[in-house]
C-alpha cells in the first residue's frame, strides 16, 4: 500500500504531542517534529477537517531537534513517548506553550508575560523516571508496547525513561500469555512487584501483591498497580506547591476531592483544623484510613465527589484541594465549591484543556486564577503537571 505523502512547513505545537501544519488550507496534525521545520511527512488518518500524520523525513530541521535516546522512538514504532527526538530544555517550553494556548483559548486567561519557562523540571533527567510501566504482549508472547494511535505491540530491548528498578526485573526476557498486559511497579520504599492480566482491562491473574509507598511522613501499603504518582519527585513537589498556594493556618478546615489514599491531606494536617478526603475508590481510602490513622483530624467520605457535595450538610470549608481525572471536575463539582465561598482553592491537574475549562467556569462564579505553577512530571512524553490557586475575586 502506498501511503500519501506530504511536504509541510510545521507551524504552532499543538495539545497532543502533534504541531500544526496545513496542507491546502486543510489542518494537519503532524507527529516526530517541531516548529519551525520542514518535513516530508505520511498521512495516517483522515477525519473530517483535519487530517493525522508521522513526520518521516525531516528537510529543514529545527535546533531543538536531537537523536532520540531510545532506538523504538519515531514514526511507525513505540508510541509512548512523544518527544524523544526534542532537546529536554525545549520540551518544557513547548509544554508551556500548550498550557499557555489552553488556558487562553479554553479558560479566558490572557496575563501570560514572560512565562517562557513556565513547566519547572524535576529533579533525576529526562531519562529513568517511570515507575509503573504498563507493557502489552503480543501474539509471540513478547513485552513490549503499542505504536501511537493502534493496537500493534513493539517488541522492546529495555524502556529508556523506566525506573532503574523496573530496567532490571526479567520482563523483557520472558515470554506471557498472547494478549496479556503486564503492569511493573517500582515504589519510593524499595519494592517491586509484577501484575499480569489477560487483557488491559481484565482483572488480575493471580493475588495482587502489596507494595509501600513513603511521602509526608507516612507510609501506605497500596496493592501493586494502584494509584501513586509516576515520577519519583513528584509527590514532594506537588505536596509543596499545594501546601505554597493554600498556606494553611490552624484551625482551618480543608477538603481534599479525588483525594485517593490522602496524601495532599497528610501534608495539609498538622498546619491546619479538620481535613476531609472525598474518594470513590474502596482501595484508597481503605489505604488512606490505615496510612493516617494518627492524623486525628483526617477522615475519609467514600463515594463520587458530586454526589457528596451535592448534600447541603456539607456547609464550611476553607481551603480545597481539587485534584480531579483527566476528564477535569465539571461544572457541578465546581458550582459545589463555590457555593461554600472557601478562601482558596489548589487545583492539581493532569490535562491543560480540563483544566483551563474548569478555570474558566471558575471564573464565571467568581474565582480568579492567582497563582500557577507547573512540572514537568513526564519527561520525554506530551503530559505534564499543573497545578493552579483560584481566590476569590
Amino acid at each position: 500500500m502506498i501511503l500519501e505523502q506530504l511536504e509541510l512547513e510545521i507551524g504552532p505545537v499543538a495539545h497532543g504531542g502533534f504541531c500544526v501544519a496545513r496542507h491546502e488550507g486543510q489542518v494537519v496534525f503532524v507527529r516526530h517534529t517541531l516548529p519551525g521545520e520542514r518535513v516530508r511527512a505520511v498521512v495516517t488518518e483522515r477525519r473530517k477537517g483535519f487530517l493525522r500524520a508521522d513526520a518521516v523525513e525531516v528537510l529543514l530541521p529545527s535546533p531543538d531537534r536531537v537523536i532520540p535516546p531510545c532506538p523504538f522512538a519515531g514514526p511507525g514504532a513505540c508510541g509512548g513517548c512523544d518527544w524523544q527526538h526534542v532537546a529536554w530544555p525545549a520540551q518544557r517550553a513547548l509544554k508551556t506553550q500548550v498550557l499557555i494556548e489552553q488556558l487562553t483559548r479554553l479558560g479566558g486567561v490572557t496575563d501570560f508575560s514572560d512565562r517562557s519557562d513556565l513547566v519547572e523540571p524535576l529533579p533525576g533527567g529526562p531519562l529513568s523516571w517511570r515507575t509503573r510501566v504498563q507493557y502489552a504482549v503480543d501474539g509471540e508472547g513478547r513485552a513490549g508496547f503499542h505504536r501511537a494511535r493502534s493496537s500493534d505491540v513493539i517488541p522492546v530491548d529495555r524502556c529508556r525513561i523506566a525506573h532503574p528498578a523496573i530496567q532490571a526485573l526479567p520482563i523483557l526476557d520472558e515470554r506471557w500469555p498472547a494478549g496479556a498486559t503486564v503492569e511493573a511497579t517500582a515504589t519510593s520504599a524499595g519494592d517491586t512487584a509484577v501484575v499480569t492480566r489477560a487483557s488491559r482491562t481484565g482483572p488480575p491473574a493471580g493475588p495482587v501483591p502489596q507494595v509501600r509507598e513513603h511521602a509526608a511522613g507516612h507510609e501506605w501499603r497500596l496493592d501493586a498497580g494502584g494509584f501513586w504518582q509516576v515520577h519519583p519527585h513528584a509527590v514532594a513537589a506537588f505536596t509543596g506547591a499545594v501546601l505554597e498556594q493554600l498556606a494553611p493556618e490552624p484551625g482551618e478546615r480543608a477538603w481534599d476531592l479525588y483525594g485517593g489514599a490522602g496524601v495532599f491531606a497528610a501534608a495539609l494536617a498538622p498546619l491546619c483544623g479538620p481535613v476531609t478526603v472525598v474518594e470513590s475508590d474502596r482501595r484508597a481510602v481503605a489505604a488512606g484510613r490505615r496510612a493516617l490513622r494518627d492524623l486525628t483530624n483526617v477522615t475519609f467520605a467514600r463515594g463520587d465527589v458530586a454526589q457528596v457535595l451535592a448534600n447541603p450538610s456539607w456547609r464550611r470549608v476553607d481551603l480545597v484541594v481539587l485534584d480531579p481525572p483527566r476528564s477535569g471536575a465539571g461544572r457541578a463539582v465546581v458550582e459545589a465549591i463555590v457555593a461554600r465561598s472557601p478562601r482558596a482553592v489548589s487545583y492539581v491537574a493532569c490535562d491543560p484543556a480540563a483544566f483551563a475549562r474548569d478555570v474558566r467556569t471558575f471564573g464565571e462564579l467568581g474565582y480568579e486564577l492567582t497563582g500557577l505553577r507547573a512540572f514537568d512530571s513526564f519527561p520525554m512524553t506530551q503530559h505534564f503537571e499543573t497545578i493552579g490557586k483560584l481566590t476569590p475575586r
